[in-house]
């Protein structure tokens, strides 16, 4: 991955030294493997363990001569070591190092990315939390539907978040498997006791059947859930860009001193993080579908998968890192216009109060088809014509046939004729109205979202 998009912590989890570090240490758990089994000389052991050592650059130097990148590095080690060199790589065939060592090194991704991803859902709880009772409008196909908060709106993202971590450490567990079961899986040239103390030593488990490789559903899966925890952060980072629109203007990305939204245009203030967010997830997507293409290899394997993945994996991880770093000071330190989204709550003149009024006129009396019809077309008049919701819905329920006179007389304990206000249908519509109605329900959301900090 690009510099730009690489974090230091994760981005030394993928150097060339970091990985055959990791060859090192798969091929000296062998060693002491087969010393423990008796197989090799204590004293080889030994003297691999104290003198094994290697440069990248003496190792890039001999893949020009072996065109191998393993076999290139065992002979400089091997050459390090000595005599007792000739035990480096006894009994294993390459993949048994690859794959063994790259599980080191995904679980030391892992090790980064799922604190990153569980920073991002407490951001995201501490702000819902914060928000509880701030109400703002809720909104479906872009339209404003009914009244929320948007602390509920930030709790959904939360629980979402929680999911994918929940999912992260799940593919990451499965992902921590290695192999030492020989040239095609059979045990022939090393056997499962060795298998098993290496196994030991690095904290691995070992594949339960393995060909030449472990089975690539394993990296699929940790892709697939890469992605799908870069589609959440999309998801947020969707709404945020969604909000921050100027005639919208309820949220905003974190803005720093001196930063600069546009070249041209001195006013500007883009959600520039947000929509880096968005972008780099359709990046992450794109590597789930390589994980997915890698799984079926020929036979017991072929290296089809083994020049992707040597890009994807480093690059899903890092970007993942990244994008939820992103993610998380969005989350902190976006800023909320509560005045700005009350004003929004009003552009329809009181129009989104009309589920309430029409389960209220049903609850009246008035047959379902007749009072929808009323709320509609006093709810929509609002809107075009900028008039009181409530306003137009008293007048049309003094002046609409639906409810007959001596209905309205038997729901408001007047005479017909007398009704003049909004106690013409027989409903108070200072409860239809009460925006602290869409409230009261949601403390039990909020007690679900404090459990995630327990």
């Amino acid at each position: 991955m690009i510099e730009r998009y690489t974090r230091p912590e994760m981005g030394a989890v993928w150097t060339a030294e970091r990985r055959m570090h990791a060859w090192l240490e798969v091929e000296l758990a062998a060693i002491d493997a087969w010393a423990a089994e008796g197989a090799v000389p204590a004293e080889a052991s030994k003297a691999c363990r104290e003198r094994a050592s290697f440069t990248v650059e003496a190792v890039d130097e001999r893949e020009r001569v072996t065109g191998h990148d393993l076999a290139a590095f065992v002979d400089v080690v091997a050459a390090q070591v000595g005599e007792e060199g000739r035990w480096i790589h006894y009994g294993l065939t390459s993949s048994d190092v690859l794959d063994t060592a790259l599980a080191l090194q995904l679980r030391a991704a892992g090790e980064v990315v799922v604190p990153g991803a569980l920073a991002f859902r407490d951001a995201l709880v501490e702000r819902a939390l914060e928000h509880r009772d701030t109400l703002c409008v809720g909104r479906t196909h872009g339209v404003h539907a009914e009244p929320t908060t948007f602390g509920l709106r930030l709790a959904s993202f939360a629980f979402e978040a929680d999911r994918n971590l929940a999912r992260l450490e799940s593919a990451f567990e499965q992902i921590a498997v290695g192999k030492l079961s020989g040239a095609v899986g059979t045990y022939a040239s090393v056997p499962p006791t060795v298998e098993r103390r290496v196994m030991e030593a690095l904290r691995l488990r070992a594949e339960d059947a393995s060909t030449q490789v472990v089975p690539r559903d394993r990296h699929a899966v940790l892709l697939a859930q890469i992605a799908t925890a870069g589609t959440g952060l999309e998801r947020f980072a969707t709404e945020v860009r969604n909000l921050q629109r100027t005639e919208v203007r309820e949220v905003e990305e974190p803005f720093g001193a001196g930063q600069k939204g546009s070249s041209a245009m001195p006013h500007k203030r883009n959600p520039i993080l947000c929509e880096r967010i968005t972008g780099l997830a359709r990046v992450l997507r794109g590597y789930a579908q390589t994980g997915l293409e890698n799984v079926a290899l020929w036979h017991e394997r072929d290296i089809s998968h083994s020049g992707a993945e040597r890009v994807v994996l480093p690059d899903a991880t890092i970007l993942l890192d990244y994008m939820q770093h992103l993610a998380s000071r969005v989350a902190r330190e976006m800023t909320v216009h509560v005045d700005r989204m009350r004003k929004n709550l009003e552009l329809t003149h009181g129009a989104i109060h009309s589920q309430r009024a029409l389960t209220a006129l049903v609850e009246s009396g008035m047959d379902r088809d007749a009072a929808y019809r009323i709320v509609q077309e006093s709810a929509q008049r609002a809107w075009q014509e900028g008039t009181s919701f409530r306003d137009l819905l008293t007048e049309q329920l003094t002046t609409n046939p639906a409810a007959p006179a001596s209905e309205q007389a038997r729901m408001t304990g007047r005479p017909s004729g007398s009704l003049a206000d909004e106690e013409a249908a027989g409903i108070d519509l200072d409860t239809v109205f009460d925006p602290g109605a869409y409230l009261t329900h949601l403390p039990e959301v909020f007690e679900r979202l404090e459990q995630l900090r327990d």
